[in-house]
């Protein structure tokens, strides 16, 4: 670039800042240069024949300024540093209420890290800020064109890391409506705050104020409130020069910075090549900080350079406005609590001040239309020539407003107010207070007229004492007062077609659910049997919404069960947002859940339990049987791939939920689920042993796996499934710890390998070993553990519990006591009612029966058949003897079977079984027939067989009555 003239516009004030270098610095250095080199940035600024007009972020001067300068200078296209692809959805604000955002959102990644996803870009809009006044001439006014330069949102995460947009603030927002954004990353106008954090800090520091918002307010919109348009320009160009040349040298952010000034001035380029348009007929909406640029294409006459813009990636990008808010924005850009709020109240004054006619578009969602019309003012078109406005503004003093009283008071009056709906205990002394300190701030800051921030510094001192009695604390009251966080909403036909189609889904509540705020909704689908699908809607809002969003306050939805009345809290407009984000990723609920499930399943961290929920979901919300089986098929190939029990007891759950489910409403099981019963059974008996040996295998996770096999064993038995091989994983399994010691132990009387009176013994013997008794807890743990695979062992885990109270003395028991329940409490919660039902049917109900009780594991056990002789002679009838012993029962037996021959004589001899069978014809043969018998019956002249044989007669009958027998 050319040198700029000694003898041009700025020539006086070059001098005289050369003079003050050479003064302040003892001879001309670094200092010289970065003044000069100012001086420099804003000539050529100005003299850029298509106008620059350089703004801040949501700053009122640079509205006010905007707006006049638009009606002066009437441009025929305005070109806007926003990102390009979001110019189709400007048109869509005319449907909202401000604040709201525009946002570009990529749930897929495609040429991005895949841990970025899901990727957002808001570009925040309220009414308050020059983007809009822009936006709103452009498309109302005919025969204006509006063109969007900056880099897509594509680009911005091409050229940089996540979040570089966002800079450090001056305190994070604590009203939960600073997080409307999410995570996106806030691209705007005018990202104008020093890089450099020593000049920021001295900045602060001489100004008297606390961040730097304040002081952005006190030196830079109150001078600039008023200023002509040449003089907004200059300063504005200055201090963007600032700003850039004392930037410290963060390479990657200076590269994206300069970047982005080549790409918006070659678009520009471009345009103005394609449509032959005259600069002079432009105007260029920027922030500060790229106005003053110094990359080769700068300007219409600018070079080419090597700069090339990149293609975009695979990634596809949805495009939509969400709900933003005051809050959201000053958290989104790292400006302080109430900034945002206070700037709208000066905007509102600024107007009501200057009588500038602002620019809205027409239709705007929250406008009325005025009957009176305001009288803009006009000013004269500047002259083509630029003249120094530079050095009369920093020459002059500051101009003192004066106090307004009326102002002032009337804020004191009004916080007192608030604060006294509030909780705090404040009086007219306190406002009284508040407006005198307020004045006193303001003087001691070199101010005539207190700010807002030293009204809201002077609040907090006067009524704010040691606590907050309520929510809100005194400064938070401030920034309610002087304007609130004022929250937009997306107009209904601004919506995408799916929070469209969940609105006119919910249309039968009759409720206006697009408002802020929580709605109750009452759900009587006996009486209405249209509410059916809108009962469907809130159950998956639920599961794919914030919590807060749909809540659900009675009722229920679980698999095989469905609730007739049912009770929400809404919350739908005030989680705008998550419902458009919705909108993104399809057209309708069904689709989207169908999506997340899918993604779920077959995602990276995906385990059987994580798929075995989405089987579960897509059964529960969605009802499709062809969904839950591909789903159920992974499950299967997941687990065969497991080679760890984290996941036992969540699958264990969802299994036993699932068989129980289908064994009620479907004909047959499906084949999946019979797979996977199939499977695991193998599966879990594969890895029983080494969980027992595992440290990292809890003995709950070792239980569930035991309550698999067992709860299971039944199915996968007539599945095929050999028991013999849980029977070998049992026998080779030796726990080291005392809880899974105990668990196997419980396993063992399961199978029938170790008696119910040999684990009383050991328990017995546990306790009579001083060395083992601190650990007894841990034993006890196991067992109640062992209550999850094998319930009926609930009577030997109370005796167990009981037996240590009572015989062990107070100095064993009482140290050991709050590990026993701590270890009760953490490892096995859930099943301690189970143990606790056992307890109430074992022990006594009333304490007068206490004394007298005798507990049942002390009771001597009688035999029941002792008067049956256990060897019986050889003479003696097999059977007989147990028949008279008991003639009740078989009597009753034989009532059922239709005998009434009465008993016989007790010297008869007892009959043989042949009269029996001859007495039966028809189910002899159908026993024959299964055994494949097919020999007849024999004609009456033939004596009856004896056992051999008949057993000779018919040998496929005894081989088939043997092998029964044996497996038996």
């Amino acid at each position: 670039m050319s040198a700029p003239p000694e003898n041009g516009a700025f020539a006086g004030l070059r001098g005289q800042l050369r003079d003050a270098a050479a003064t302040f610095a003892g001879g001309p250095d670094a200092l010289e240069g970065i003044l000069l080199g100012m001086v420099d940035d804003v000539d050529r600024a100005v003299g850029e024949p298509l106008e620059i007009f350089p703004v801040c972020h949501h700053s009122p001067a640079s509205a006010l300024a905007m707006a006049r300068r638009l009606r002066e200078k009437q441009p025929k296209v305005v070109y806007l540093e926003l990102c390009e692809d979001m110019a189709p959805l400007l048109t869509e604000l005319r449907n909202c209420r401000l604040p709201v955002a525009v946002q570009a959102f990529a749930g897929d990644v495609d040429g991005f890290p895949a841990d970025w996803a899901p990727l957002s870009v808001v570009a925040p809009v309220t009414e308050a800020s020059a983007e809009y006044q822009a936006i709103a001439y452009a498309l109302d006014t005919p025969g204006v064109e509006l063109v969007l330069v900056d880099r897509s949102a594509d680009h911005v995460f091409q050229w940089d890391s996540r979040g570089e947009e966002t800079p450090e603030g001056d305190g994070p927002a604590e009203e939960p409506e600073a997080a409307l954004h999410g995570e996106a990353v806030g691209v705007g106008i005018g990202d104008l705050r020093p890089r450099f954090a020593e000049l920021e800090e001295h900045l602060l520091r001489h100004g008297k104020v606390r961040h730097w918002s304040e002081w952005w307010h006190q030196y830079v919109e109150v001078p600039l409130g008023d200023s002509d348009h040449d003089t907004y320009r200059q300063v504005m160009f200055l201090i963007g020069s600032l700003f850039r040349r004392l930037a410290p040298g963060d390479g990657s952010r200076v590269r994206v910075d300069e970047d982005r000034e080549r790409y918006m001035w070659t678009r520009m380029r471009e345009h103005l090549a394609a449509t032959g348009t005259d600069p002079e007929d432009c105007l260029y909406v920027c922030g500060a900080f790229h106005a003053a640029s110094r990359v080769e294409e700068f300007g219409v006459h600018g070079g080419s350079g090597a700069f090339g813009i990149s293609p975009r990636t695979a990634t596809a990008w949805q495009y939509g406005l969400i709900p933003s808010s005051h809050a959201a924005i000053e958290a989104q850009f790292g400006l302080a609590a109430g900034s945002v709020s206070i700037a709208a109240t000066e905007w509102a004054k600024g107007l009501k001040r200057t009588r500038v006619k602002p620019y809205v578009l027409e239709g705007q969602a929250g406008k009325r239309k005025s009957a009176a019309k305001k009288v803009a003012v006009v000013h004269a078109p500047p002259s083509g020539a630029a003249t120094d406005k530079l050095s009369g503004f920093l020459r002059r003093p500051p101009v003192l407003d004066g106090l307004d009283e009326a102002e002032l008071l009337g804020w004191s009056v009004d916080i007192v107010r608030a604060a006294r709906r509030n909780g705090y205990l404040a009086s007219t002394a306190d406002a009284i207070a508040v407006f005198e300190t307020s004045i006193l701030l303001a003087g001691m800051r070199d101010r005539a007229k207190p700010t807002p921030y030293d009204f809201q510094d002077a609040a907090v001192t006067c009524i704010e004492k040691d606590s907050v009695p309520g929510r809100r604390d005194v400064r938070r009251l401030v920034e309610i007062m002087m304007g609130g966080d004022r929250i937009g909403q997306v107009g209904y036909d601004s919506l995408p077609p799916l929070a469209r189609d969940v609105f006119d889904r919910l249309a039968p509540l009759e409720l206006k659910l697009e408002q802020r705020g929580v709605r109750r909704a009452l759900l009587d689908m006996a009486s209405r049997p249209e509410l059916r699908g809108c009962s469907d809607v809130l159950w998956m809002l639920r599961r794919l919404l914030p919590p807060g969003a749909a809540r659900p306050i009675m009722g229920e939805r679980r698999l095989g069960e469905r609730s007739i009345q049912e009770s929400w809290d809404l919350a739908l407009g005030t989680h705008q947002r998550a419902l458009i984000e919705l909108g993104y990723e399809g057209v309708n609920l069904e689709q989207v859940l169908e999506q997340r499930l899918r993604r779920d399943a077959y995602g990276p961290q995906a385990t059987t339990a994580t798929v075995l929920a989405a089987v579960e979901d897509a059964t529960l919300y969605l009802g499709s049987r062809r969904l839950a089986d591909e789903l159920g098929s992974h499950a299967l190939k997941l687990l065969a791939a497991e080679r760890s029990v984290d996941g036992a007891p969540e699958v264990l759950r969802r299994v036993r939920a699932l068989l129980a489910y289908y064994r009620t409403s479907e004909p047959v099981l499906p084949s999946w689920i019979e797979s996977f019963v199939k499977a695991g059974y193998a599966h879990y008996c594969t890895l029983l042993p080494t969980a027992f040996r595992d440290e990292d295998a809890t003995v709950g996770q070792v239980a569930a796996m035991l309550g698999f096999l067992f709860s299971m064993e039944g199915l996968a038995l007539s599945l095929g499934c050999d028991r013999t091989q849980l029977e070998l994983a049992v026998a080779q399994s030796h726990p080291d710890e005392p809880a899974k010691t105990a668990l196997l132990w419980a396993a063992q009387v399961q199978l029938g390998t170790l008696s119910r009176g040999a684990l009383r013994e050991r328990c017995d013997e546990l306790l009579d070993n001083p060395l083992v008794v601190p650990a007894y807890p841990r034993y006890l743990s196991g067992f109640v553990h062992a209550l999850e695979p094998v319930p009926g062992l609930a009577d030997v885990v109370v005796e167990a519990v009981s037996n240590a109270f009572g015989r062990l003395p107070d100095a064993v028991l009482l140290p050991w006591l709050p590990l026993l329940i701590t270890t009760m409490r953490s490892g096995a919660a859930d099943l301690a009612p189970l143990l606790i039902r056992e307890a109430g049917r074992i022990f006594p109900g009333r304490l007068a029966a206490l004394d007298a009780w005798v507990p049942p594991w002390r009771t001597p056990e009688t035999d029941p058949f002792a008067a049956v002789p256990r060897t019986p002679g050889p003479d003696a009838p097999r059977g007989a003897a147990l028949l008279a012993a008991h003639p009740t029962a078989c009597d009753a037996v034989a009532g059922l079977l239709g005998c009434d021959g009465g008993w016989a004589p007790s010297g008869a001899p007892a009959p043989a079984g042949l009269p029996l069978l001859a007495a039966h014809p028809a189910a002899c043969d159908a026993v024959a027939g299964l055994l494949g018998c097919d020999g007849g019956w024999a004609t009456a002249a033939e004596p009856a067989p004896a056992g051999a044989a008949l057993t000779a007669r018919h040998p496929a009958t005894a081989g088939a009555l043997e092998a029964l027998l044996t497996a038996g």
